[in-house]
């Protein structure tokens, strides 16, 4: 009786088999293909052994080093903060370039901003050079390329400092060498042709290096493109200095011999003072 005053309202039921439409037709049948896809299983359930080939480590790269990023992030920031008093320098760059004209007013020498801008392409330039001399030893000498990751900022660092010396010592030979066969005023033309082909080659070494960093397969071509800007400005800054001292034949035989003593074997001895530097210097 007492079963029997039990109303129909109150009976268990099994709600196991009762089907409710499901509320997110479209992503349910997606996320379980995904996760049967994901967890292979045998016929007995139990996960399926997922074979694949080791992984390889990564190698430090540039880009990914703070010390190298900042570095240059400093030297553009330097640009940057120079190009708004001293834009004038790039306006006349052209004129540094390839005139050979003597003073042509009292005011045209450098003022303090042009200076400064100066000073700003040129640590430019030596930071990219040294970016790009890194790369070039890592690629061309793969036996340095674990022992200069080891301490990649430092190594970075040197770079630039090698450039920025091989860069002084090359502005005092060309006084020097002025001093010696020239006048003042021809002597002052011809540095300034240096500076801005020097200045020239950081603005256009920028994109190379960008590429070089952001894209480690075309290191290569960029190393390559690097070299021939190199061989192309200083093409520009020899053929002003054969415009400004040619008077003879004798005039050739001198300008060989500057190509050899100053173009050339300083070259061949800066390459050598690196890799002894990266062989020997440990940080």
């Amino acid at each position: 009786m007492k079963q029997d005053s039990i109303s129909h309202d109150s009976v268990a039921v099994d709600t196991s088999q009762l089907f409710h439409a499901p509320l997110y037709t479209d992503s349910f049948p997606t996320l379980a293909a995904a996760d049967s896809a994901a967890r292979p299983l045998n016929a007995s359930g139990t996960l399926k052994p997922v074979v694949g080939e080791p992984s390889t480590p990564r190698g430090h790269s540039l880009i990914h080093d703070t010390g190298a990023m900042a570095l240059l992030l400093a030297a553009l920031f330097f640009l940057v903060v120079s190009y708004r008093t001293g834009y004038k320098y790039l306006e006349g760059l052209a004129h540094n370039m390839f005139s050979v004209r003597r003073r042509e007013s009292l005011f045209e020498d450098y003022t303090v901003n042009e200076t400064q801008i100066l000073s700003a392409l040129i640590m430019l330039t030596c930071t990219l050079e040294g970016l790009l001399m890194y790369q070039a030893v890592t690629l061309w000498h793969p036996v340095l390329s674990e022992r200069l990751q080891h301490a990649m900022s430092w190594h970075v660092l040197l770079f630039v400092g090698i450039a920025l010396a091989f860069y002084l010592v090359q502005l005092v030979l060309y006084n020097v060498l002025g001093f010696i066969f020239s006048d003042k005023e021809s002597t002052r033309v011809w540095v300034d042709g240096f500076k801005a082909s020097q200045a020239l080659l950081g603005l256009l070494l920028f994109p190379v290096v960008a590429l070089s960093l952001t894209v480690p397969l075309l290191c290569k071509p960029m190393l390559i493109s690097a070299i021939i800007l190199y061989i192309c400005t200083r093409f520009i800054f020899i053929f002003k200095g054969i415009r400004i001292f040619y008077s003879n034949l004798l005039s050739i035989v001198y300008f060989i011999l500057y190509l050899c003593s100053v173009e050339i074997v300083p070259l061949i001895a800066i390459y050598g003072i690196t890799i002894h530097l990266c062989k020997h210097i440990t940080f």
